[in-house]
């Protein structure tokens, strides 16, 4: 028989089921924090964890402190009594509960004051406070108040504060029930009022009579002591008058003068200036307003039809619409050998009628030929100026020409308008002068074009003016406040313009005159649409620079630009600033010249011409800003070297394009030195930069000379623009050395000797501010040479200072970037870990909420369902 088996204790029992229910660690979630490397002497902390660890103790952590905190945030076990003063013990009870009053009557007071801005103001009346005179205090007693204010008579009291009807209805005595008796019946409570009105209105009166009765006697009184005082004023001697008038003191000068200031006149009130969009419709309703009497003389209707015959207006004249039905007046004639009446025969008023017309339009045909003698002077005598002085009145004044284009239609209107005298109807033949003088005129009104050829259809047959009249009109008919599309038409426009322009000055020979006329419109669009007009501009020269460098690259040069693209530059100069340092539009014009300057060679005397003109350009850009342009020097000193007949030995250095020698670098020497006494000075033709003709060498010698002379002329205003830089000398030594040596005026005209003569002087005479830069002439002593200092460095990786004091402050540094790193992790876990548990708080919060409200409709539902058993059972 086998041995029993041994029974367990309790102890091993639970011994076994903990080692059983224990989790072993996997190896694969063992945490191993390893390293790059190994160090020697550095203990290594963490190299091996388990994973939640740490996370689980810090979060323990958290939830004993953190979450405490938070829970018991705001809450205290201890009341405590915050009453102003109340641990004071100095303070006595009294004095703490009237200082409490005080506090509490300013915080409502404030809180009800905060928004009252006039609390502390006071107004007054002639010194008087406004709120004490609404009391009424100085005012006299009315005649509705009693002589005894705040007393009422005890009938008055009773009847109507008795209460329930008061005396008028309260229990009568034996004597009153007698005569009530006697008077046979009672007096109901209407009657007892009626009474009661009548003698406070009794004794209203009786109050009023006997003040009117003090009011004379007061009068009278005053009266008696007037005269009473009369009799009491002592009289003084006229003697002693006269001397205390004498007595009286002169008015200073002061005093005077602020009376006469008191006198003088005062400015009258001007009229409203009326806005850019009030004037832009006065001046289209003009226009439309000469546009229909046009059209209407030209359809044959008679001028003054559908006009206000003006009718003289006497002084005595009421103005009050009363018109008589015919004129009364008779006129005294003789006819049939008998004196004669009547009114005046229709025949004789159209005779008077015809050959007062006549007499009208022989003095406006006067008057128009005289206007157009005088612009034709004014035109002659503008054409013999020079061209700096066109390009003077090219720039701006596009006001005073609209003023003066306004005061023309002005003029025109009032010469076309019908004239006071009614008219009778014309003759066919009259009519027909009329038509065909208004089918003549330029029409006042014109709609914006919508492309090029529509602008080049408006304005080809027209002369200068009425073509720079159609734009003006076009840009007031079309106003960007009278319409919404009138802005971009408008702005085409100037796009148009500009195309037109250049179109102009590439004709044969290139119409000048029509482009000066345009440029006032051109300048009062830019002035209207800046970006449209900048935009427009940046195109164009975009174009001429990218074709100018296109050229380049393929040919290695490139010609000198046509006339219209010199003209575009100097539109440019006209219509933008050329003083800014940075401008969108004038910078890269500035720029495209300089680089024509320098890249495009002069072979003929046209490039010479073309040359000059980008130079005149070029100084008209910077006669403001005066900045300094070396393509501009080193172009008239070229020009000037094209003059020199001895090339030998110069003295100074020509820059390209030009050349020391060579085919082109005697393009301005004379082919005969006596030309020079037949030269006179004349402006150079802009129409020459485009096609130059030359007979024979005479002509050409005195092209040379105008070029030369030109040229000497711009190096004059350079010289006044630069004298203030340093470095002018430096700058104008080539040209020095090229006039003084090379370029003798002894055999030019006279006006070649002064300018020589002045630009001679103006370079000599500036002073030299600084020397030329040369290499010294002694060895430069070298630096002194210092040992460096070695450190060496045994712990590497490691940043280590030279002293005690520098390792220490390493250290504190690297603990405090440590510390303040683990600080910051520390606090993004503190406000992950609380805003955790306040989510946690809203979701159980909800959870809760939504419980409840199903219990609710539990309940509810129920309760529905028990009431309609109950319903249906009472139905049963």
């Amino acid at each position: 028989m086998g041995k029993a088996p041994k029974k367990r204790s309790l102890a091993d029992k639970v011994r076994k089921t903990k080692t059983s229910t224990e989790i072993k660690n996997n190896p694969f979630e063992v945490k191993i924090n390893r390293k790059k490397f190994d160090v020697l002497g550095r203990k290594s902390k963490h190299d091996v964890g388990l994973p939640g660890v740490s996370r689980s103790k810090a979060i323990n952590k958290r939830k004993e402190t953190l979450l405490k905190e938070y829970k018991h945030k705001s809450k205290s076990n201890k009341f405590i009594d915050r009453r102003f003063g109340e641990y004071d013990t100095k303070m006595a009870p009294e004095e703490k509960i009237l200082q409490r009053f005080a506090m509490e009557r300013q915080r409502v007071h404030d809180k009800k004051d905060v928004y009252n801005l006039n609390e502390e103001e006071e107004l007054t009346h002639y010194g008087q406070s406004l709120a004490e005179m609404e009391k009424y205090n100085d005012l006299v007693n009315s005649d509705d108040e009693s002589e005894e204010k705040g007393l009422l008579s005890a009938e008055l009291t009773a009847s109507h504060f008795g209460g329930g009807g008061g005396g008028l209805l309260r229990k009568k005595t034996s004597g009153e029930q007698q005569e009530e008796e006697g008077n046979q019946r009672a007096k109901s409570r209407q009657e007892l009022i009626e009474e009661l009105i009548q003698k406070s209105k009794q004794e209203k009166r009786e109050r009023q009579v006997q003040r009117e009765e003090a009011q004379e006697l007061t009068e009278k009184l005053d009266q008696d002591w007037k005269n009473i005082q009369a009799l009491m004023v002592k009289k003084t001697p006229k003697a002693e008058n006269a001397d205390k008038q004498e007595e009286k003191p002169k008015l200073e000068e002061y005093d005077m003068m602020v009376r006469e200031l008191g006198f003088e006149m005062k400015a009258q009130p001007s009229e409203k200036m009326k806005t850019p969009e009030e004037l832009a419709r006065e001046e289209r309703e003009k226009l439309q307003k000469l546009e229909a009497d046009r059209l209407r003389r030209m359809m044959g209707d008679e001028v003054g039809e559908g006009a206000q015959s003006q009718i003289h207006m006497s002084a005595d004249d009421l103005n009050d619409g009363f018109i008589l039905d015919k004129d009364d007046k008779k006129i005294l004639s003789y006819q049939d050998g008998k004196w004669n009446l009547g009114e005046e025969s229709d025949e004789d008023r159209d005779v008077d009628e015809e050959e007062g017309e006549i007499g009208e339009e022989e003095e406006s045909e006067a008057e128009e030929q005289d206007d157009e003698d005088e612009d034709n002077e004014d035109d002659e005598e503008e054409g013999e100026e020079g061209s700096s002085e066109e390009e003077e009145e090219e720039d701006g004044h596009s006001d005073l020409d609209s003023e003066q284009e306004s005061e023309d239609e002005e003029r025109e209107q009032e010469d076309k308008e019908p004239s006071a005298k009614p008219k009778k109807s014309l003759s066919k033949e009259e009519l027909k002068a009329q038509q065909d003088a208004a089918k003549a005129e330029l029409p006042y009104t014109f709609t914006a074009p919508e492309s090029y050829t529509d602008l080049k259809d408006l304005l080809s047959g027209h002369t200068p003016d009425n073509q720079r009249l159609i734009v003006a009109r076009t840009q007031k008919s079309n106003h960007p406040s009278l319409a919404v599309g009138n802005k971009l038409k408008l702005q085409k426009l100037f796009g148009f313009l500009l195309e037109y322009i250049g179109e102009l000055t590439t004709r044969s020979p290139p119409d000048l005159t029509t482009v000066d006329k345009l440029i006032p419109e051109l300048y009062a669009l830019c002035q209207m649409f800046p970006e449209v007009a900048c935009k427009a501009m940046q195109s164009i020269l975009g174009d001429a620079g990218h074709s100018m460098e296109e050229v380049i690259e393929v040919k290695g040069h490139v010609a000198f630009p046509a006339l219209d693209m010199l003209v575009y530059l100097k539109v440019t100069a006209l219509l933008f600033p050329t003083s800014d340092f940075r401008h969108p539009v004038t910078t890269p014009a500035l720029l495209y010249m300089s680089q024509t300057l320098t890249k495009c060679p002069v072979r003929s005397l046209q490039d010479v011409m073309s040359g000059l003109v980008l130079c005149c350009l070029a100084v008209e850009y910077v006669s403001f800003s005066k900045r300094f342009l070396p393509e501009l020097i080193n172009f008239l000193a070229g020009t000037l070297h094209l003059a020199v007949q001895d090339k030998a030995s110069l003295g100074y250095t020509v820059v390209p394009p030009f050349r020391p020698s060579g085919k082109n670098s005697d393009l301005l020497v004379l082919s005969d030195s006596e030309s020079c006494k037949s030269w006179s000075k004349k402006d150079l033709p802009l129409s020459a930069v485009q096609h130059l003709e030359l007979k024979n060498d005479l002509d050409r010698d005195h092209h040379r000379l105008m070029c030369l002379f030109t040229c000497l002329d711009l190096v004059k205003r350079c010289c006044l623009l630069y004298k203030d830089l340093k470095c002018f000398p430096q700058i104008f030594q080539p040209i020095r050395t090229l006039l003084s040596k090379h370029l003798s005026a002894q055999t030019l005209p006279e006006p070649f000797q002064e300018l020589h003569s002045e630009i001679l002087e103006a370079i000599s005479s500036a002073p030299v501010t600084h020397s030329t830069l040369v290499f010294e002439k002694k060895k430069p002593i070298p630096l002194k040479l210092l040992t460096p200092k070695i450190v060496e460095v045994l712990d590497y990786g490691k940043k280590r200072g030279s002293s005690r004091e520098e390792k220490e402050r390493e250290r504190l540094k690297h603990k405090y970037k440590k510390e303040f790193k683990g600080a910051l992790r520390e606090i993004r876990k503190d406000s992950r870990f609380l805003a955790r548990e306040k989510l946690n708080e809203v979701m159980n919060r909800d959870a809760e909420r939504k419980r409840k409200v199903k219990e609710l409709f539990g309940s509810l539902a129920t309760q529905e369902g028990e009431w309609k058993a109950l319903k249906r059972k009472k139905r049963k």
